[in-house]
């Protein structure tokens, strides 16, 4: 039998536009994992993938059917969250879209069971079937998706994957591309949107090069064949187990190896794998045991050119199986032999027709397993069943005998109290302990429980009084195993609260006859809906409580709610009556100053009081203070002048009780600066007419945005202080600005010039070296000296030393040789204000300073050495000295005074190590010359 190629399509993130297949069903596999919130360019992939479905219904082909199957939409870890959201059918775009745009990305990336869910709604093994399949990401739920690749290939009709990785790493994309090598289609990776939408082009291409389903074959000249191809196959294999084919050569890609019966047609094609270049692959015996031939097909004529005879042999598996289950309980298996990882072992009726597997567990690479037994008593048989062909090579009978469990509970409970329930013995972990109306249908548990290993447990009884069952309830079928009648009574419940309250005040409320802790005592207004509860309080183990009254006057109910069901047990009406309340302001108060306001007739203690453009809308409280317990307190006014008003409001519902007028005035502010300071320096600034002990006085560019403050200082109670100014010269301003509201109240302009700084270093030092640094025109105490690289970014600090008080520091050289710069850089704005190059070099490199010394580079332990110079000064005193590398400059093992002849002798010390021969200016206190010496 051929296996023709079609079109129904599989997508996981994005689909091909409908024009590239023929009139066909299409199932879109939509791909909701968590990573799909991952963004593109600034955008998330979920938003591509949406746009891209809604290019793909907008043209969709009117005779084309179409599916949707998403996956990791609705649980964060559940590897089989796949559901079919819109069966496949006849589009309606707006209602298409409408599901596609409510998913949202949530869980995990079971690619291989929702490739194999759309295979299994496309009826794959009847049907030709091609996947197009679009994903971000790799499985993540312990499957093979390249082995259920050759699989779904070998047992459907011409089944055919094309895969488009979208933003998947490239060390990721293996796992993909196997899946379209393994089915003859092809892979292509996709790292933007804009990446994506020319793979779906070239997959289109590919598509359409396709042949209509079952095509009318064109008359051709038979071809000529020039060779065959050498097939080998084991001599036999086991029915339905997998086994290796190998091939000489591979003539095209497309072509087929496949196992068929020995005397099938020359064109028969049956399981069978594409050779995609390969000299070798794994194929599946056929399920019925006989004489077959491992073929080479030619995929351009189905003309068979080589063959290899293979024998299927049959198998019989052993199983281990109690001989008596019971019903619904878990139980143990065994096989003898796993013949391929798919198969099943499974239970069914005894007698059930073949290829049943009933409640079943894949066999992996597994010789045990658990499975569930049934919940109705009965015969029945325990099975091995292939994968391939779904052939049953073993069987046990088993006897599922009734379960006998029973289950306690008391006569009486009170309608939504919690009581105690019993059972004898647990028969799943997973089984219901429930409570419903009598006689409610088969499988129902209501207010229910799992059993897990317990023999006694807590339910929740219904609210409405009445005739109940508390029933043990299989979870296998949800059959009940046992019951006990219960009658739910109505609760005697009271509950308590004053005749009339104030608006927003907290009242005493009381109740007699708890039901549950998690029942309510609410307030609402009197025939309100039933289940409402208002403002309310958890009973919890008291008998009274304290709730906040409604903001609004009227007629309300205090009621006694159950937790179960929300139905009222007990209620009592309470008038809530207008609070009396003043509220008092001063008439006029500065912008941005501190003023007292006061308050009689405090309803709550989170009452609001605060001030608000008059006028605002209800609700507004502005700048405010919580009333708590006091009479009287302190608020600050708006930044801008105007017309205000203080206003008393409730915290519940934000009701205004009572307002006073005040009016908001502009206050009288100076600011003095210097007219010119240097970059980086600190300078004095003074201010009359403070406002606010918050507020700023600071120094920003000239024109600044309003609310700016840059470099600055709060004006506590002061009148003047110190601002630092920036490191960058150019026109300033010094601005007071109000606390509230950031606004600039008075400013002085300030010209920042350029420091006047330089700083000094020697031009070379040898790496680990101490050296000498200074600077003269210091800006300010906490400016830095600090080495860094030649030519590093503007701010950049290496070693530093703040400048403080002083004018000089010493530095470590560096110990990579190179290009340096010591920089004098501004505390504020770390700003360079002056630098100096210097040198590196090896730390045992000659150094030269108007003497250049002469050395062996190494030398024995005790071993005299000659020393030459050349250069020199017209000191009085100069001389060589040999001293440890280490030690301080003036400071020596051995000196000779530096004659004419240019030329000492050292006898070097016996101890190995660096040593150093030093050119010594003695009255200038200055070293001329160094060379290292090693010895060793």
């Amino acid at each position: 039998m051929i296996r023709q190629a079609a079109f129904p399509v599989v997508i996981g993130v994005a689909v091909l536009s409908a024009s590239t297949v023929g009139a066909e069903d299409v199932m879109v596999v939509y791909d909701a994992s968590g990573s799909m919130w991952g963004q593109i360019d600034g955008m998330t992939k979920i938003e591509i993938a949406r746009e891209v479905m809604a290019d793909l219904v907008e043209g969709w082909a009117p005779e084309n059917n179409i599916g949707l199957v998403a996956y990791g939409h609705r649980r964060e870890a559940d590897c089989g969250d796949i559901e079919t959201v819109v069966p496949v059918g006849t589009l309606e775009q707006s209602r298409f879209l409408d599901v596609v745009n409510a998913i949202n990305p949530l869980g995990r990336t079971p690619l291989s069971a929702s490739v194999e869910h759309a295979a299994e709604a496309l009826a794959y093994r009847e049907n030709p079937a091609t996947v197009v399949l679009i994903s971000d990401g790799i499985e993540n739920c312990e499957a093979d998706p390249c082995a259920l690749a050759s699989q779904l290939a070998q047992q459907g009709i011409a089944f055919k994957t094309h895969v488009i990785g979208f933003d998947v790493a490239s060390d990721e994309q293996a796992q993909l591309a196997c899946i379209a090598e393994n089915t003859g289609g092809i892979f292509l990776p996709a790292a933007d949107a804009e990446e994506l939408g020319d793979a779906l082009a070239q997959v289109q291409s590919v598509i359409e090069e396709q042949p209509d389903p079952e095509p009318e074959p064109e008359p051709e000249p038979e071809p000529e064949i020039t060779a065959r191809i050498d097939v080998t196959a084991p001599k036999s294999v086991v029915v339905g187990s997998a086994f290796m084919a190998g091939w000489s050569e591979a003539v095209a890609d497309t072509d087929f190896v496949t196992i068929v019966p020995a005397d099938a047609d020359t064109d028969a094609l049956d399981n069978y794998i594409r050779v995609r270049g390969e000299t070798e692959g794994e194929l599946i015996a056929p399920a019925e045991p006989g004489l077959y031939e491992v073929r080479y097909v030619l995929d351009a004529t189905r003309e068979s050119v080589g063959a290899a005879p293979i024998e299927v042999v049959d198998a019989t598996v052993d199983l281990g199986v109690a001989a008596t289950l019971t019903a619904g309980a878990p139980f143990d298996v065994t096989w003898s032999e796993a013949i391929h990882p798919n198969d099943f072992v499974g239970i069914v009726p005894a007698g059930a027709d073949e290829g049943q597997v009933g409640t079943y567990l894949r066999v992996r690479d597994g010789r045990e397993g658990d499975l569930v037994a049934p919940a109705a008593a009965g015969l029945y048989e325990v099975r091995y069943v292939l994968d391939e062909g779904r052939r049953t090579l073993g069987t046990a009978s088993v006897e599922v005998v009734e379960a006998e469990v029973s289950v306690s509970a008391p006569g009486t409970v009170t309608a939504g109290s919690v009581f105690d329930v019993s059972w004898s013995n647990v028969i799943n972990a997973n089984d219901f302990v429930g409570i419903v109306p009598a006689g409610a249908d088969e499988g129902e548990v209501g207010n229910y429980l799992r059993v897990r290993d317990a023999a006694e447990g807590e339910l929740t009884a219904p609210a409405e009084p009445g005739l109940y069952e508390v029933r043990y309830v299989l979870d296998e079928g949800r059959r009940t195993m046992a019951s006990a009648s219960i009658e739910v009574t109505e609760p005697e419940i009271t509950v308590s609260a004053p005749e009339s309250v104030v608006a927003g005040a907290s009242f005493d409320v009381s109740w007699t006859g708890t039901v549950n802790g998690n029942d309510f005592v609410g307030i609402v207004p009197a025939g309100a809906d039933e289940g409402e509860v208002g403002n309310y309080l958890r009973v919890r183990d008291a008998a009274e409580g304290e709730l906040t009254a409604p903001g609004e006057p009227r007629l309300y109910e205090v009621r006694y709610v159950l937790d179960e069901g929300r139905r009222t047990m007990a209620s009592a009406s309470v008038e809530v009556t207008e609070p009396e309340i003043t509220v008092s302001a001063p008439e006029s108060v500065v912008a941005g100053a501190s003023f007292d306001v006061s308050w009689t007739g405090t309803v709550n203690g989170n009452d609001f009081v605060g001030i608000v453009p008059a006028g605002a809308d209800e609700g507004e409280v502005g700048n405010y203070l919580r009333v708590r317990d006091a009479a009287e307190g302190e608020l600050t006014a708006p930044g801008e002048p105007g017309l205000y008003e203080v206003r008393y409001v409730l915290d519940e519902g934000r009701r205004t009780m009572a307002s006073a007028s005040v009016e908001v005035a502009e206050p009288q502010i100076t600011v003095s600066a210097p007219e010119s300071v240097v970059a980086g320096a600190s300078f004095d600034v003074s201010w009359t007419g403070t406002v606010n002990g918050n507020d700023f006085v600071g120094i920003v560019p000239a024109g600044a945005d309003e609310g700016e403050v840059g470099n600055y200082l709060r004006v506590r109670d002061a009148a003047e202080g110190e601002l630092t100014a920036p490191g960058e010269p150019g026109l300033y301003e010094v601005r007071y600005v109000l606390d509230e509201g950031r606004r600039t109240m008075a400013s002085a302009s300030v010209e920042l010039t350029a420091p006047e700084v330089s700083v000094s270093a020697p031009e070379t030092v040898r790496a680990g070296d101490r050296f000498s640094v200074s600077w003269t025109g210091t800006v300010n105490a906490s400016d830095f000296i600090t080495i860094v690289p030649a030519g590093a970014e503007a701010g950049a600090t290496g070693d530093y030393v703040r400048t403080r008080d002083a004018a000089e520091a010493e530095f470590e050289a560096p110990e990579a040789p190179g290009f340096y710069e010591v920089r004098y850089v501004l505390d504020s704005g770390r700003a360079t204000a002056a630098s100096t190059g210097f040198e590196v070099i090896a730390a045992d490199a000659a150094l030269s300073q108007g003497a250049t010394l002469k050395v062996p580079e190494t030398a024995a332990p005790g071993a005299t050495i000659t020393v030459t110079w050349t250069g020199g000064t017209d000191s009085a005193d100069q001389r060589v000295a040999l001293a440890r590398a280490e030690q301080a400059d003036f400071t020596w093992i051995d000196v000779k005074p530096a004659g004419a002849e240019q030329a000492v002798t050292f006898t070097v010390p016996e101890e190995p190590g660096r040593y150093e021969v030093r050119y010594l200016d003695i009255p200038g206190r200055a070293v001329l010359g160094r060379a290292i010496v090693t010895v060793e």
